[in-house]
C-alpha cells in the first residue's frame, strides 16, 4: 500500500508510460538504488540557506523525494530536511503564498503549490501550521488539491495513467536507471540536475513497493545445537575448515556473486582469513594478498575504499582487513580512508548541532541517519587507523552512543510526533538509533514509547564506548555491562522475547555473535556471571557453539533459521564465524 504522500503524488501525477522495453535488470534492490540519489542530492544543498538547487522549485522537488522516498525522512533526521523546510516556511508571506521574493504572479502561485506538496509530507510543529496557511491562500485562488496539475512534472515523457502493473513499473524504472549518471544524478533540461533527481527519485520511490520483497509469514525457528566441549586444537581445525570453504568459492581473493566481486563482502573474508593463527597455509596467506591488493585498488579521491554503496561500512571494513597487513605498505591507503570515515561523521561541518540526536554518529554512506551499527564498525576501523586517542571525533562519537542508550541520565533524547512520544528506558542497553529499536518499543500507561534494547545493538554499544576512551568503570560502561551479563545468552539475539516472529531472535545471529565477541575482548571480560549467577567461560562456550554448528559437509555456516541481513549467505557467515572463532582462542 502507498504512503499517503506516495499516493497524492500518484493520483495527481500518475507515471509509467509506455516506454521501449527496456534491458532487464534486478529491480530488488531499487531502495539502494534511490539511497545512492538521495546521498547526492544532499550534497548540494546550500548549506547556508538550505535551500536547493535554484530556489523554491528545486527545494520542494527535493524534500517531495526525502518525505516519498522508502526511508521517510523527517525534519529531525538532520539538516538536509528541516534546513529545506525552514527555508520555504521562510519564504511564506504573511498571506500564505510561498515563492522567491523575484517570482511572477503565476510563478507565486505555482511555486506555493509545488511547496505545499512539499511540506504535506511532514507533520511536526513547525511545518504543519505553514502547510495550513499555504493551502488556505490556495483555496482563495481557486486552488482546492495543490498537487493536481502535476506541480513536479517528469523531466523526459509524459506519464500515462498510474498502474502496479510489475511489468510497465520495470519498464519505466530500468528506464529511469539507464538515464542516470554515476554519482547518481539525472541531467535535466537547462541545467536543472536538482530537479530531474528529484522528480526521478520520486517516480523510483512509486515503483519501489512493487519490487520489496514480499512479507513471508515466519515458520518457525529451529533451536541451536548444543554446545560441545572444545579445545584450542579442535577450534583452529574448524577455523581452517570454513577458510577452505571460503577459497573455494573466492575468484582470485575476491568475494560476491560470479564475475560480481563486492568490495565490502571481500573485506569481511580476507579479515576473516586473517583470524586464522600465524604462520597460515601458503594457499590461504596467497588469497589475502590478492584480495588486499584489490580492494586497496578500489580507493576513490575521496579516501573512501567501496563501489558506491554502504560508503562507511564497506571503507570501514577495509580498513580492518589493511590494517592486519605486514609492514607498511598500505599505511597511505589506510591514512586516507581514515580521513574519509572522519569527515562522514555527522558533526558541526554538515549542519548538526551538539543537541541533535544524530550528533556524533555515521550511517551507511546511503541512509542518511547515522546508526550504532555503522558506527562502532567505523570507531574501531579508526582505532585500527592508528586515530590518535584524543581525537575529537570519539567524543563526538559519545554524544550519539549516549542517545542510543536505555539510561535516561545521559540520554536527552525526547521525540514529540503526532504518534505519541519516545523517551530513553533506564536498562542500560541499546537499541539502533536514538529513538528507534529492531526489537520494538515497550509502550508505557501513557502511550510513551521506549525503544527495547537488544543483545547485538547493546555489544555494539559497549564495544563504541570502549573504542571512544571511556574507562570501563564509567556509569555509561557499567549499566551497559550490567545489561549483558543479565541478559547473556548464546541460544539467540536477546531482546526479541516480544516478537511475534518466531524468527526475529535469530535475525543477524552471526553479527551479534561476531558483536559479543570482540567486543568482550576489548572490554577485557575473562568470564560473564549472567542474571541467575551462573559463571560463563564465554570463549570456550562460544566456540563450542560455533563448532558444533559448522556443516560436517563443506565446513561453512549459515543461519539456517532467518536469512535477513545477508546471513543467508554461507560465504558471510563463515566470515562472522571465523571472526568469532579468532577472538576465542
Amino acid at each position: 500500500m502507498l504512503s499517503p504522500l506516495l499516493a497524492l503524488l500518484a493520483a495527481a501525477s500518475p507515471i509509467l508510460p509506455a516506454v521501449s522495453e527496456p534491458a532487464p535488470q534486478d529491480l530488488s534492490s531499487l531502495k539502494d538504488e534511490i539511497d545512492l540519489s538521495i546521498r547526492w542530492l544532499r550534497s548540494v544543498q546550500d548549506p547556508k540557506l538550505g535551500r536547493y538547487g535554484s530556489g523554491v522549485q528545486d527545494t520542494a522537488s527535493v524534500l517531495t523525494a526525502l518525505a516519498s522516498s522508502p526511508r521517510h525522512y523527517t525534519r529531525i533526521d538532520g539538516p538536509f530536511v528541516a534546513a529545506g523546510l525552514d527555508y520555504l516556511i521562510g519564504l511564506q508571506s504573511a498571506e500564505g503564498s510561498i515563492a522567491s521574493p523575484d517570482a511572477e504572479p503565476g510563478g507565486v502561485l505555482m511555486q506555493t503549490r509545488q511547496a505545499a506538496v512539499a511540506l504535506f509530507g511532514f507533520v511536526d510543529p513547525l511545518t504543519t501550521p505553514a502547510l495550513g496557511l499555504a493551502v488556505s491562500w490556495l483555496a482563495k485562488q481557486g486552488v482546492s488539491d495543490p498537487s493536481d496539475g502535476a506541480p513536479l512534472p517528469n523531466p523526459w515523457l509524459d506519464r500515462g495513467e498510474f498502474t502496479d502493473s510489475k511489468t510497465q513499473a520495470a519498464a519505466w524504472a530500468t528506464s529511469l536507471l539507464a538515464k542516470r549518471r554515476s554519482n547518481g544524478s539525472w541531467m535535466g533540461p537547462n541545467s536543472q540536475d536538482v530537479w530531474a533527481t528529484a522528480t526521478a527519485v520520486i517516480d523510483l520511490s512509486i515503483c519501489q513497493p512493487i519490487f520489496a520483497d514480499p512479507k513471508v509469514t515466519p515458520t518457525g525457528a529451529t533451536p541451536l545445537p548444543a554446545i560441545t566441549g572444545v579445545n584450542a586444537e579442535a577450534v583452529r581445525d574448524s577455523m581452517h575448515k570454513g577458510a577452505q570453504f571460503l577459497l573455494l568459492t573466492s575468484e582470485g581473493g575476491r568475494w560476491g556473486a560470479p564475475g560480481q566481486a563486492d568490495a565490502g563482502l571481500t573485506a569481511m573474508v580476507i579479515a576473516s582469513l586473517q583470524a586464522l593463527p600465524s604462520p597460515r597455509p601458503a594457499d590461504i596467506q596467497k588469497v589475502i594478498d590478492e584480495g588486499l591488493q584489490w580492494i586497496a585498488s578500489l580507493q576513490r579521491e575521496d579516501g573512501s575504499i567501496h563501489q558506491g554503496r554502504l560508503a562507511n561500512y564497506v571503507t570501514s571494513s577495509c580498513i580492518l582487513a589493511l590494517a592486519q597487513a605486514e609492514g607498511e605498505t598500505y599505511a597511505k591507503v589506510i591514512k586516507r580512508a581514515q580521513g574519509f570515515l572522519v569527515n562522514l561523521q555527522a558533526d558541526e561541518g554538515e549542519g548538526y548541532s551538539a543537541d541533535h540526536p544524530f550528533y556524533g554518529g555515521i550511517g551507511y554512506g546511503g541512509d542518511e541517519r547515522p546508526d550504532l551499527s555503522n558506527l562502532q564498525m567505523a570507531l574501531e576501523a579508526l582505532v585500527a587507523s592508528g586515530l590518535e586517542e584524543d581525537h575529537v571525533a570519539f567524543d563526538r562519537a559519545v554524544r550519539f552512543l549516549e542517545r542510543c542508550q536505555n539510561r535516561s541520565e545521559s540520554n536527552d533524547f525526547e521525540l514529540r510526533s503526532a504518534e505519541g512520544k519516545i523517551v530513553s528506558g533506564n536498562d542500560g542497553g541499546a537499541g539502533y538509533y536514538p529513538g528507534d529499536s529492531k526489537a520494538g518499543f515497550e509502550v508505557l500507561a501513557d502511550g510513551t514509547k521506549i525503544p527495547r534494547s537488544y543483545g547485538s545493538m547493546t555489544y555494539a554499544l559497549l564495544k563504541g564506548l570502549v573504542f571512544s576512551g571511556l574507562e570501563t568503570t564509567d556509569e555509561r560502561v557499567q549499566a551497559c555491562w550490567k545489561w549483558l551479563s543479565e541478559h547473556y545468552t548464546l541460544d539467540v539475539n536477546p531482546g526479541f522475547e516480544h516478537s511475534s516472529d518466531p524468527t526475529a531472535a535469530y535475525q543477524g545471529l552471526f553479527y551479534y555473535f561476531h558483536s559479543m565477541a570482540r567486543a568482550l575482548s576489548v572490554f577485557g571480560a575473562q568470564e560473564v556471571i549472567d542474571g541467575e549467577g551462573q559463571v560463563h567461560d564465554w570463549r570456550a562456550e562460544l566456540a563450542g557453539r560455533l563448532v558444533a554448528m559448522q556443516s560436517k559437509l563443506d565446513g561453512s555456516w549459515v543461519n539456517a533459521n532467518a536469512p535477513r541481513w545477508w546471513e543467508g549467505n554461507p560465504v558471510l557467515a563463515t566470515a562472522y564465524a571465523l571472526l568469532t572463532l579468532g577472538e576465542t582462542l
